[in-house]
Parts: C-alpha cells; structure tokens; sequence
C-alpha cells in the first residue's frame, strides 16, 4: 500500500480571511473530501497541517488518517514537503496530493498508482491535463526521498521534479482536473456557477 500525503499547510491567504479547505464541495468540506477519497486507495494517509490549527483538525474527525502537524510548513511548500515526507512510514513509493483540488477523487489517485505498474521503468508517476500539463497526484519513488530533506524557498518540489522530466509518467486525466486549484474567493465562485 502507497501511504498519501495531503498537503493541508498553507495558510489560504489569498481568500480574504476564509479557509479555502473548509469550503464545501458536494455536501462536506473540501480537506475531508479529499482525506477521504485518499482513504479509498491507501490505508496510510498523512495530512500534512499547520500547528494550532483546529478547525481543519476538527473536519478529519472520525477519518481514519494520521494528522501532521508541522512546524516547518511556516516556511512555504518546502518545509511542508521537507517535514510531510520525513514523517511518512518506509515504503518503496508515496503519494502526494495538495488539498486544494476539488475534482480529484478516488479514481484520480487509483489512475496514477496503476501507471506505476505499467510504467515501472520511472521514477515519478503524476496527473496531467487532458493537454498534458503536469498536476497532481504524484507518486514518488522512494529513491527520492532523500531529496526532499534538501527543498528550500516555496517552489515546492518542482526544483526536485524538473531535472527529472524524462523518469516522469504522465497520466492523462479528461480535463483539468489535475492543476484546478481554488485559491480565491473569485476561483471558488467561478467554481460553484460551473457545477450549477
């Protein structure tokens, strides 16, 4: 089993003081929406949290998954994926997922653990767009881990998985779903009038 990584640290400062994954999408808050679609394909889920941050604790109650909270996540990204990976069990891959993707679900996630069976040969497994832009999830081999101990600055681990390009699978999804973040209040509005 693949342990998850959901990155729940960011500090939604662009939403006007609101918590973007507090919002609700179909009927729940969008962090428990997607802790809980990690559930259906990993027994071994890790969020990755702010420190003090009730609230968000408070929407994975009764979730089966191991909360993190983490100092390091002050830092941006980084420190979020630095500290996220290190706390993760030993495994030969893991994923990693932002919690701000409203469209992911289950069979996103499952899309992207079968590449690595039929991409064995690559180091990174991740979602695309239907055009073929890189998103989320990602699969890391764990090979790679010990880079992650060396991420600085908030360029996340894009630093990590540029150079390399050609060990990375792209599994393609219909749509955009694998880059839709929603990041504003305009973003979340735009949104809900898409789904009316």
């Amino acid at each position: 089993m693949i342990p998850v990584l959901i990155l729940a640290a960011g500090q939604s400062a662009r939403m006007g003081g609101s918590d973007k994954l507090l919002q609700f999408v179909d009927g729940q808050p969008l962090l428990r929406r997607v802790a809980s679609a990690a559930l259906q394909v990993s027994d071994a889920v890790f969020v990755a949290l702010p420190p003090g941050n009730i609230a968000r604790l408070d929407v994975l109650e009764g979730l089966a998954v191991t909360p993190l909270a983490l100092p390091d996540s002050a830092e941006g990204m980084s420190g979020t994926l630095r500290a996220g990976v290190a706390g993760l069990p030993d495994c030969k891959a893991f994923m990693v997922l932002l919690a701000d993707l409203p469209q992911i679900t289950g069979s996103e996630m499952q899309q992207v653990i079968a590449a690595r069976a039929t991409a064995p040969d690559k180091l990174i497994w991740r979602g695309a767009t239907a055009a073929g832009k890189a998103g989320h999830p990602i699969i890391f081999d764990a090979s790679l881990r010990a880079q992650f101990a060396g991420l600085s600055g908030d360029s996340g681990g894009e630093d990590l998985v540029r150079p390399l390009r050609s060990q990375t699978h792209l599994v393609r999804f219909d749509d955009d779903r694998a880059r839709l973040d929603l990041d504003t209040p305009a973003d979340w509005a735009a949104f809900r009038s898409m789904k009316e």
